[in-house]
């Protein structure tokens, strides 16, 4: 078998499997990373639900209490949910 047989065979042989190779490879790295993304969102949101959750108790309890302290509560609430002044604010 001479050079240009052998530089056909890679060619016709060699160079499509390498593409192939590093296709799979591309496909199963997009994969991965989709993943990560997909746990990063539902990591966020079962945080953001978390915190909801918390604000209805409050809530619920507020309600429940039968007027008990009831101004105060919402204000402490009001306060609670201010944004803090930046640096440049003071």
């Amino acid at each position: 078998m001479g050079f240009a047989e052998a530089a056909i065979a890679f060619i016709v042989i060699g160079l499509p499997v390498i593409m192939i190779v590093s296709l799979v490879g591309r496909v199963l790295r997009h994969r991965e990373k989709k993943l990560e993304l997909e746990a990063q969102i539902a990591a966020a949101k079962a945080g953001r639900n978390e915190q909801l959750e918390q604000r209805v108790r409050v809530l619920e309890r507020i309600v429940t209490e039968k007027g008990h302290g009831l101004s105060e509560e919402i204000e402490r609430l009001r306060i609670e949910r201010q944004p803090e002044p930046t640096r440049g604010d003071a």
